[in-house]
């Protein structure tokens, strides 16, 4: 084995290494935003006086009316009104009396989990995790990192 041969073995395998400590470092730093964002979430409950139900995926929910059409599914476009606020109660955005209509498939993983659980006519509370909102992203008014709620009523589904 020549010596440069040698010598890219050698590069090759702390490139790999890097890659994985990186990789491993990157799953640390989000379980450990998933933790303290249940954790915001569940002092959030508490402090509120609500009960929340805990999807799979991490997300809370309270339906507050279950509404009596069809359920929605991530291809659907649908017809909403809402209110996004943070924790401390800060509204980021809102519709009032004009609702937006949305495909759900374009919007961010809170809402393609959530509103599908309603029907037509229905409405909820929404509790979502960062990574399921902006992640570490600034948009808007919303800091990185941060947990969002939405109170969401679906109107329809077109």
């Amino acid at each position: 084995m020549t010596k440069k041969l040698l010598i890219n073995q050698v590069l090759l395998v702390f490139l790999l290494v890097g890659i994985g400590f990186q990789s491993c470092k990157k799953d640390d730093i989000k379980k450990k935003q998933a933790e303290k964002d249940e954790q915001i979430i569940k002092d959030y409950l508490a402090t509120n006086q609500l009960e929340a139900l805990r999807h799979e995926s991490g997300l809370y929910y309270i339906i507050i009316e279950e509404g009596s059409g069809a359920h929605p599914t991530v291809n659907s476009t649908v017809k909403v009104l809402y209110k996004g606020y943070l924790t401390n109660g800060e509204i980021f955005d809102q519709t009032n009396q004009d609702a937006r209509v949305f495909k759900l498939k374009n919007l961010i993983e809170g809402w393609r989990i959530g509103i599908p659980m309603l029907k037509e006519g229905g409405s909820g509370i929404f509790l979502i995790p960062s990574a399921m909102g902006y992640g570490s992203n600034q948009v808007g008014a919303i800091p990185p990192n941060s947990v969002i709620i939405f109170e969401i009523e679906l109107l329809s589904i077109l």
